[in-house]
């Protein structure tokens, strides 16, 4: 290995007038050389950006990956330049549970059965979740990740590089000063002052072409602002699609159990729902949060004929218990005498009748009866 003693003690003494400089500007007792506005607003903007990048980035992960052993886990695994383990997301896991108890309880039983069903579209969260969580981290985090670490490491190094300059080019000014002062007082020869000089156009060369190149780097982040526009635009949209595909999932579920529960239990939906306090309904998504998901189709009506021939809606009486309110999701007009119309946000009387279709109820508003889709209403406790 060589070493250069001279090298050594002259990198040494660089080093410390500009740490004398630095102190010296710091106590107010030497001049500073202000950047131009231009420079120092793309500094600003270079660094607000870097530190909300940082946030935003940091917060992302977080909410992608909750488990902070998970994720150290998988820094290391990307720092070792490994292939990062697939995991089981929770709702696999859940899944996989209830169709395991399932077999245990016997497939065939009412409470197997279901699990069998709720275990399955759990499954399919999961893997819906698998793949909105992989096509955020490539799409968004990656991106917000390489400008960390590689464009805003460049730009660091290149300030630092501006920052040295600009002292060196203070300390030579500090200089020519002080020998145009000894001239002045003939106790130095006009080539002290000549060196000085040429010291000091040296040094405004030198931090002009380096103010130059990291100007050019800081006016590069506004293309940096434009690609991450493009990435937080796919990371949007495939949390759109994400929970759009959970709530058609939970919409499909719902069917299936309510069609499960109609046929082991006829007046098992009114009674499941007043004892969870939860609404069978979907929760209302609105339309400018998850573009192309509008109010639910009407549900299947291929029943309605042999209801209308069998279920008289005018001799329909409400039973004794039962009838709960129920808030109006969307507006829904009836297909035929036999439906209600409805309005959203309003709240209607709501029950059930036995061997009448899980999808509907009988809702009531005054003097007006007549059958509703369960999907448009949010039933209230």
């Amino acid at each position: 290995m060589d070493f250069n003693v001279k090298k050594l003690a002259s990198d040494a003494g660089v080093f410390f007038t500009r740490a004398v400089q630095y102190t010296e500007e710091k106590l107010g007792q030497a001049e500073k050389t202000e950047l131009d506005a231009h420079l120092e607003n793309l500094i600003a903007r270079a660094d607000c950006t870097k530190n909300w990048t940082e946030k935003i980035f940091r917060q992302t992960e977080v909410l992608l990956q909750p488990n902070p052993s998970a994720r150290i886990e998988e820094f290391f695994y990307e720092k070792l330049d490994r292939k990062i383990p697939s995991r089981t997301t929770n709702a696999e896991l859940l899944g996989q549970y209830m169709q395991d108890a399932a077999k245990d309880f016997g497939p065939g039983t009412p409470y197997g059965s279901t699990l069998i069903t709720v275990g399955e579209f759990q499954r399919r969260l999961g893997a819906a979740e698998r793949e909105f969580l992989q096509t955020s981290a490539i799409n968004f985090l990656t991106p917000l990740r390489n400008f960390l670490e590689g464009d805003w490491k460049t730009i660091s190094k290149e300030r630092r590089l501006l920052e040295n300059r600009r002292l060196d080019l203070d300390v030579c000014k500090a200089r020519l000063k002080k020998a145009k002062l000894a001239e002045a007082k003939a106790a130095l020869l006009s080539a002290e002052v000549d060196k000085a000089e040429h010291e000091l156009r040296v040094a405004q060369t030198e931090f002009d072409r380096q103010a130059e190149v990291t100007r050019l780097l800081l006016e590069g982040i506004s293309s940096t602002h434009v690609n991450h526009l493009r990435c937080l635009h796919e990371f949007a949209e495939a949390e759109v699609a994400y929970y759009a595909q959970c709530h058609k999932h939970m919409q499909d579920l719902q069917k299936e159990l309510s069609r499960a529960n109609g046929d082991t239990f006829p007046d098992a939906f009114a009674v499941n729902a007043s004892t969870s306090g939860m609404s069978p309904g979907p929760a209302p998504l609105p339309t400018a949060t998850l573009p192309g998901v509008s109010s639910p189709s009407h549900p299947p009506n291929g029943s309605n004929a042999l209801e209308s021939n069998t279920l008289k809606i005018e001799e329909v009486k409400p039973p004794a218990t039962g009838t709960r309110k129920a808030k109006v999701l969307y507006d829904y007009d009836a297909a035929d005498t036999s439906e209600l119309s409805l309005l959203a946000d309003e709240l209607i009387t709501v029950y059930t009748v036995p061997g009448m279709d899980p999808d509907w109820l009988i809702g009531e508003r005054g003097n007006q009866k007549g059958k509703v889709p369960v999907t448009y209403l949010e039933l209230l406790s």
